[in-house]
């Protein structure tokens, strides 16, 4: 199955999330259309609607309702990212300038409340407590591990497990309630649910595990994103963090430093320390661990095209280069 296999099966559910998303864009203040425009067609992968369509089909629903579901997941994640865009500074993303570099602060910040106000009002419409209780305890944590992550910056003493709680929140959290959400509103099994709830946990970790492996692996045109944003901005991730911790008094040196002041001066010297420390290796091969994981998780799913293109996404995630 090819990347583009995982959205062949739900082709027609991923045109009609399309549509919602455009629907829901209006407002009478035109900037707010502008910039939710701008954002929305930017050509992300979408995994966390594709996520949602696929693990419902995968247990038995399809139609409006599961299209809506995933339109409210893509408008919550669109609205973090408007967010997280000016709580880095970051002036890229997906190939292109951010809101906050072509708009400034102020408007990215108000649009990102924007999505999240009709992100709530889609849930409303939605009309299912069960669904809004695990997107809005999402939200809530969601929040906590960005704010946990901002505590963390040019802080060289960051354990591996302070890291694992960061990315279990900032980016696994939604991978989770959009199995999770998919599954409670098909009223699939109490089994069925929790295996889809930790699917999309191992999954979005290992998702975010890949994301910081290629900052120091990639390329800014394949990535879509500046290499070494994150140690730029001191974020002591994974690959850093192991260097520290096994690799040469030097080259643990080098990068408690780099983290400290902030900035990519030393960019290629900390790609070499990296590569050269094993920590690469090591993010890599535990991406593939937690991939596998998600993968068991699946066995509780009757077999379908939307549980193989399930595994297959899986396995892309930790095999992409951007």
């Amino acid at each position: 199955m090819q990347p583009q296999s995982f959205y062949q099966v739900v082709a027609d559910d991923f045109a009609a999330v399309d549509g919602i998303i455009r629907n829901q864009l209006t407002s009478r203040v035109p900037l707010v259309e502008k910039i939710g425009d701008y954002i929305t067609s930017a050509g992300g992968k979408r995994l966390r609607p594709l996520l949602v369509l696929l693990s419902g089909n995968a247990v038995g629903l399809k139609g409006d309702q599961l299209r809506l579901l995933a339109a409210i997941i893509e408008f919550l994640h669109t609205s973090t990212l408007l967010h997280d865009d000016v709580v880095d500074m970051s002036g890229m993303r997906r190939g292109r300038s951010t809101a906050n570099a072509l708009w400034g602060n102020a408007p990215s910040v108000l649009v990102g409340d924007f999505l999240y106000a009709r992100s709530f009002e889609m849930m409303v419409a939605l009309g299912s407590m069960p669904v809004m209780r695990i997107i809005s305890q999402a939200t809530r944590v969601i929040a906590e591990g960005e704010v946990l992550q901002l505590s963390k910056v040019r802080d060289a003493s960051t354990t591996e497990e302070v890291y694992m709680e960061v990315i279990r929140g900032k980016t696994a959290m939604l991978f989770e309630a959009s199995t999770h959400s998919a599954a409670t509103l098909a009223g699939a099994s109490d089994e069925q649910c929790e295996a889809l709830r930790q699917f999309g946990d191992h999954l979005g970790i290992a998702f975010q595990l890949v994301d910081d492996l290629l900052d120091y692996q990639g390329d800014a045109e394949t990535l879509g994103k500046n290499v070494g944003d994150d140690l730029a901005e001191g974020k002591p991730t994974l690959p850093l963090i192991y260097t520290m911790r096994e690799g040469t008094p030097e080259q643990a040196t080098l990068v408690r430093k780099a983290i400290q002041k902030g900035g990519i001066e030393d960019l290629e010297s900390i790609r070499a320390a990296v590569q050269s420390s094993g920590a690469l290796d090591y993010t890599a091969r535990l991406a593939r661990e937690y991939a596998d994981r998600a993968i068991a998780c699946l066995e509780l799913i009757p077999a379908s095209p939307y549980r193989d293109a399930l595994v297959e996404l899986s396995r892309f995630a930790v095999a992409r280069t951007h």
